[in-house]
């Protein structure tokens, strides 16, 4: 119902979609980004759905539901229950519940996060997204919205490594290149924005640090 109308919006407002052939990762974490409007969410189920890509997003059990659950699920809202399958009183981390759900829907599952957390400014992205991907041991997509060219769709896509640091790299410099609707309000994780600190800075003590500026 509400899917059709998403997609006459979307091409009336003039998007075009890139990357639809690295939609044939059917088992995935997918990143939305950057996300400093509510429309961002629109555009991005929109552009997914129009790929192929059957994405869903997570949300506490009791939203999928009657009545949250008319238009939650249709929207591709999944339940997430945090709630421990042992009997025992301690929560599941919302990464391990999310990797739990890749074990119990063994077919298609592409879940979008915005790793952002906030359409606020924020310097320093969550890092669950690429928790879950690794212990799923599924691909990560980065999905983007771009503004400026009003291009939506799928950048490139990463496979986690056994080298956090290098792969979070990765992910800050392709979405340093995409324009937001906000610029004021779009960060990537500036603990991963550049080259490496070389074996000789990162020993450096803070005053010979200061004494070499």
């Amino acid at each position: 119902m509400y899917r059709p109308l998403f997609r006459k919006f979307f091409r009336a407002q003039g998007w075009t979609l890139n990357g639809s052939e690295l939609a044939h990762h059917r088992r995935c974490v997918v990143i939305a980004a950057p996300h400093t409007t509510n429309w961002d969410l629109v555009y991005t189920l929109v552009s997914f759905d129009l790929m192929g890509l059957p994405v869903r997003f997570t949300v506490k059990k009791e939203f999928t539901r009657f009545p949250h659950g008319l238009y939650i699920n249709q929207l591709g809202g999944i339940g997430i229950d945090r709630t421990p399958k042992d009997g025992s009183t301690e929560r599941l981390s919302m990464v391990q519940a999310m990797i739990n759900l890749f074990d119990e829907h063994p077919g298609d599952l592409a879940i979008v996060v915005t790793p952002e957390g906030t359409r606020s400014l924020r310097t320093e992205w969550k890092s669950g997204f690429y928790h879950v991907a690794k212990g799923a041991g599924v691909p990560i997509l980065l999905g983007y919205l771009d503004y400026e060219k009003r291009e939506a769709g799928i950048g490139k896509v990463i496979h986690p490594s056994d080298d956090y640091d290098a792969d979070m790299r990765e992910i800050a410099a392709f979405y340093q290149t995409i324009a937001p609707k906000f610029p004021e309000l779009f960060s990537v994780d500036h603990r991963y924005v550049g080259d490496p600190p070389s074996e000789k800075e990162e020993f450096q003590t803070p005053s010979k640090k200061r004494s070499a500026l």
